[in-house]
């Protein structure tokens, strides 16, 4: 009986410790985590932070995707736990278009868009009257966002209160005559040779390798933070341990100390650690 007793109190003690052990996913829980990402910075930073989630015992995969529709529905279909792409103005036209209800588990950075160009090194040097040729993303989201950067800087006027739902029909005076090509956001970098300018998002510009290719960007401090890249899930895995852990991790110091040593300001931490 006194054996008895003992090997039931120990089983109670482990129980106790497993219960009481620290914040890693619990015992039964699911400890894969499967991340689509944008291949720079997205992809790179989780890499980043991946070793610290393999510790608190999780396997990690991450796919990386080049397109902007894909990692949302991976997510929807359950292919993916999570995705880390997009800013939030995206992810809400996203599931306005498609009815479906991806959520936000959490800001991690922003990359202010810029206006790049493979002729000038200047907006100063435009002439009036020139034709001036410029691409921006077709997306509705981003696509408005160009063009309230592009009217901020004068390349013609626009009503700002039109925000991100702007459109080229809503541009109004210019001293240039201005032609607008909408094309796939990954698209405008690498084609920057055929047009005069090009409004590309900082994701895209690291893929493409023409930061030195840059004219001017948003005001970080301004209307870029509204547009936080986010980890998008299915509504109510938010509160799951397994996002909430890897939210944790993503939102740490390594990562704001591996933003500011690697992006060069393309790429901009958007949290703070307490």
């Amino acid at each position: 009986m006194k054996k008895l007793l003992s090997s039931a109190l120990a089983l109670a003690l482990c129980a106790s410790l497993a219960g009481c052990g620290s914040s890693n996913a619990g015992d039964g829980e699911d400890k894969t985590l499967k991340i689509g990402a944008s291949i720079t910075p997205h992809a790179e930073i989780l890499n980043n932070i991946k070793p610290d989630l393999e510790e608190m015992g999780y396997t990690v995969e991450i796919t990386e995707f080049s397109d902007y529709n894909t990692p949302n529905e991976a997510v929807v279909d359950g292919t993916l736990d999570a995705n880390y792409f997009q800013h939030n103005q995206y992810l809400a036209q996203w599931n306005e278009e498609r009815g479906t209800d991806l959520v936000s588990a959490g800001d991690v950075h922003f990359e202010p868009m810029g206006i790049y160009s493979d002729k000038y090194k200047s907006l100063d040097e435009l002439k009036e009257g020139q034709h001036v040729t410029i691409g921006i993303p077709n997306d509705a989201t981003n696509g408005g966002r160009a063009l309230q950067l592009l009217a901020s800087k004068g390349l013609f006027t626009l009503d700002e209160s039109l925000g991100i739902k702007a459109t080229p029909n809503d541009i109004g005076e210019s001293k240039y005559d201005i032609e607008i090509v909408e094309m796939n956001a990954e698209t405008v970098p690498v084609s920057l040779s055929d047009m005069d300018l090009g409004v590309v998002n900082g994701n895209n510009a690291l893929n493409a390798d023409v930061l030195d290719k840059l004219l001017v960007t948003e005001d970080a401090s301004g209307v870029a933070q509204q547009f936080a890249n986010c980890v998008a899930v299915r509504k109510g895995d938010e509160d799951s341990q397994k996002i909430k852990d890897l939210m944790s991790v993503l939102k740490s110091q390594k990562t704001i100390d591996f933003i500011n040593e690697n992006y060069d300001g393309i790429v901009v931490p958007f949290f703070t650690v307490e």
